[in-house]
């Protein structure tokens, strides 16, 4: 039961992750076509940018602590990048460069909602096979 409980936490976890990313590409989308503006939208995507990051984080950890290596192993380059990111203090976007890279940015939250959605469906496989595991 404590495994299945652990992949419902990490279901949750992920889902949390994803809609923190569609939200960054919403805005990057209603820039994009100018619905707000460049500081509105900067200032919205800094808002939940370190809240994403301590929240992958968080999963890493999660499953490092449950024992899911293999799972902790897969998040480790989505973490291994957002670490060098803050580290790089190329993690904030600057209001006055975002026109500049508004390709770059929406091609970087697209590519982690790839990764995230692969992550999410190797939970669910994990969960389910967990559950129907449990009942034998």
């Amino acid at each position: 039961m404590g495994d299945l409980f652990a992949w419902l936490i990490s279901f949750f976890i992920l889902i949390a992750l994803l809609v923190i990313i569609v939200y960054q590409l919403m805005c990057l989308a209603d820039l994009e076509f100018d619905y707000i503006n460049p500081y509105d939208s900067s200032s919205r995507i800094n808002r939940v940018v370190m809240p994403e990051f301590i929240t992958q984080a968080a999963l890493c950890f999660f499953y490092l602590v449950t024992g899911h290596w293999v799972m902790s192993l897969l998040c480790a380059p989505y973490l291994y990048y957002n670490v060098r990111l803050y580290q790089g203090r190329q993690h904030l976007i600057d209001v006055t460069e975002i026109f500049n890279l508004l390709n770059r940015e929406k091609k970087q939250r697209l590519f982690k909602l790839g990764y995230l959605i692969v992550l999410l469906f190797f939970s669910l496989f994990w969960m389910i096979y967990s559950a129907l595991d449990e009942e034998e």
